[in-house]
C-alpha cells in the first residue's frame, strides 16, 4: 500500500506538472535562459563520462559556448543575407559559379604545389656543392705566393721603350717588375725613384 500510494503521489505531480506545461499562459522553454548554477574548475568525472571525454570541466570558460542554443547575432545577419542572396540565384548562375570556385581553388592549389617543388630543389640546390677546394687553394696560391707559376718570359717582354728626349731613363718590362736601366751620358750619380720610376732631376728636361 506505502507504494502504490507514493506511485500515486508521483503520478499525480506528473499529470499536473503537464498541465501547467500545456497551458497556453505557460512559455515555450526554448525561449528560457539555463543559468549554471555551480562553476567548478576542477576536473569532473561525470561531466567526462556524459559527454565522452569533451568536456573535462564545467567552468565559466566553456559555459558560454556550449549552453548557446544560437548564433551571435551579428552571426545570425550575415547568415539570413547570404540565405536571401542565394535565393535570388538561379541554379544555372549558381552552378557557374562553382564551377568558377572549384577552377580557382584548383589553380591555386597547383601554384601551391608548384612553389613547395621550387622550393625542395632550390634548397637542394643550395647544400649541393659549385666548387672544387683543391682548385680554389691552387688559385689563392698562385695569387699570393707565385706558386706554381712559371718563370718563362712571354715574348716581346724585353723590347725597351725609350724616350725621344736625351738624358731620359729606358724602362724594361720584365717578367718580375720593372727595371730602371740608365742611358748613356746619363749623370752616374743614384737618381731618387719613386714606385719604380726614375725621376728626372732639377734642371733636366728629360721625362721617363
Amino acid at each position: 500500500p506505502s507504494v502504490l500510494d507514493s506511485f500515486a503521489l508521483l503520478s499525480g505531480q506528473l499529470n499536473t506538472l503537464n498541465k501547467v506545461l500545456k497551458h497556453e499562459k505557460t512559455p515555450l522553454l526554448r525561449n528560457q535562459v539555463i543559468i549554471p548554477l555551480v562553476l567548478s574548475p576542477d576536473r569532473d568525472e561525470e561531466i567526462m563520462r556524459q559527454t565522452e571525454g569533451r568536456v573535462p570541466v564545467f567552468s565559466h570558460e566553456v559555459v558560454p559556448d556550449h549552453l548557446r542554443t544560437k548564433p551571435d547575432p551579428e552571426v545570425e545577419e550575415q547568415e539570413k543575407q547570404l540565405i536571401t542572396d542565394a535565393a535570388r540565384i538561379s541554379p544555372d548562375a549558381a552552378q557557374k559559379q562553382i564551377q568558377s570556385l572549384n577552377k580557382m581553388c584548383s589553380n591555386l592549389l597547383e601554384k601551391i604545389s608548384k612553389e613547395e617543388r621550387e622550393s625542395e630543389s632550390g634548397g637542394l640546390r643550395q647544400n649541393k656543392q659549385t666548387f672544387n677546394p683543391a682548385d680554389t687553394n691552387a688559385l689563392v696560391a698562385a695569387v699570393a705566393f707565385g706558386k706554381g707559376l712559371s718563370n718563362r718570359r712571354p715574348p716581346g717582354s724585353g723590347a725597351s721603350v725609350q724616350s725621344g728626349q736625351p738624358g731620359a731613363g729606358t724602362i724594361i718590362a720584365g717578367a718580375s717588375g720593372m727595371q730602371q736601366v740608365p742611358m748613356a751620358g746619363a749623370p752616374a750619380q743614384q737618381q731618387p725613384m719613386l714606385a719604380g720610376v726614375q725621376m728626372a732631376p732639377a734642371g733636366q728636361p728629360g721625362k721617363v
